[in-house]
């Protein structure tokens, strides 16, 4: 059952809820009525507070830890302070040249997006998350080896030495000839080249009839082509900088539920899935603890935004990951920054 929207508190209620919400960012801890009645503007007493807070309570926008007479938001609770309530700060000059300073390294592009990440997950004090998309890599060397009747294994050496194994469901029986005849045509014929340009190679020359290979050796190549080119669009690489920010002062209270968050960082090809659907939606993403179940254990939280290449087209993600009680606030509008600073590097 969804929470109430921002528009259906009372002034009162919205105005306790805000500073309770800043205050626990803030802190990290819990905040009680007395320190809300304090603060400058509120003109509430500590027993008119209490009310307020055990309202919203009721409602599922605060919860009261057994440990302490304070409150604090729930998931739901975050959720609508972020959607409807926050007001994002502004980076600071220094904020943004330790970021754009990256830009200015000498180097290969994917140490200057390594860089980037580092520069915001220290900014950030939270792990930083980079998405970029699996490189095509150039082909050197091929091979097939039949492992049934039915399938082959299609083996795949990079230029840079890297070494990549397919299973290829074939139709039927595949002769050790076809086998043979794929391999040394593609050693022959493709190497050098990348995938996409193999893949245009071999229409090329099959329009022309100038592939000297059968149906089934070139049913072998169309198809090993085709794995190799579909999983490297679907298996984007992900590096992750930063992590010992998630073991701060606050953590050691908690320190199952960083280790949680540890563990789901090791399982990168999920982190790698969800930082997709910021991708997807070709804009800034938050997602807040349960609210995806590979963050249900750990209560952590992602803020990621997609970035562009010259033409506008999104060529990765880049975000952070950090406990829900991160200073959303500061953060979005640094994530938002990098992604755009990451645009201008790719143009």
């Amino acid at each position: 059952m969804p929470g109430p929207s921002v528009n259906e508190l009372s002034d009162r209620a919205r105005d306790v809820f805000r500073r309770l919400v800043e205050g626990y960012l803030a802190s990290g801890s819990p905040v009680g009525s007395r320190t809300l009645s304090k603060m400058p503007g509120l003109n509430l007493s500590p027993a008119s507070i209490r009310n307020v807070m055990q309202d919203l309570e009721e409602l599922g926008l605060l919860a009261a830890p057994h440990t302490s007479a304070g409150r604090m938001p729930t998931e739901s609770g975050l959720r609508l302070f972020v959607d409807g309530m926050m007001q994002a700060s502004r980076l600071t000059v220094a904020e943004r040249r330790a970021i754009e300073a990256q830009i200015g390294e000498a180097g290969p592009v994917e140490e200057a997006v390594v860089q980037t990440t580092s520069a915001l997950s220290g900014l950030s004090a939270c792990a930083g998350l980079v998405l970029v998309p699996k490189r095509d890599p150039v082909l050197s060397q091929f091979g097939f080896v039949a492992l049934s009747e039915d399938q082959a294994l299609a083996v795949l050496v990079g230029a840079d030495g890297s070494v990549e194994n397919r299973v290829i469901d074939m139709p039927g029986p595949v002769p050790s000839s076809a086998l043979a005849a794929a391999s040394n045509y593609m050693n022959q014929r493709l190497s050098g080249l990348t995938l996409e340009q193999a893949k245009l190679r071999l229409d090329e020359e099959i329009g022309r009839g100038r592939a000297e290979i059968d149906g089934a050796a070139r049913d072998l190549i169309e198809r090993g082509l085709a794995m190799w080119t579909k999983d490297g669009a679907e298996r984007p690489v992900l590096i992750v900088r930063g992590q010992a920010n998630l073991i701060d002062d606050a953590a050691a209270a908690d320190l199952e539920r960083v280790r949680s968050l540890l563990d789901e960082l090791e399982e990168k090809q999920e982190i790698a899935h969800l930082l997709d659907n910021a991708r997807a939606a070709k804009a800034m993403k938050i997602f807040i603890g349960a609210e995806n179940k590979l963050f249900a254990l750990s209560g952590s939280s992602v803020i990621a935004s997609p970035y562009h290449d010259n033409e506008g087209k999104v060529v990765g993600v880049v975000g952070v990951i950090g406990p829900t009680r991160l200073n959303y606030a500061r953060v979005v509008p640094m994530v938002d920054f990098t992604a755009k600073t990451l645009s201008k590097l790719m143009t």
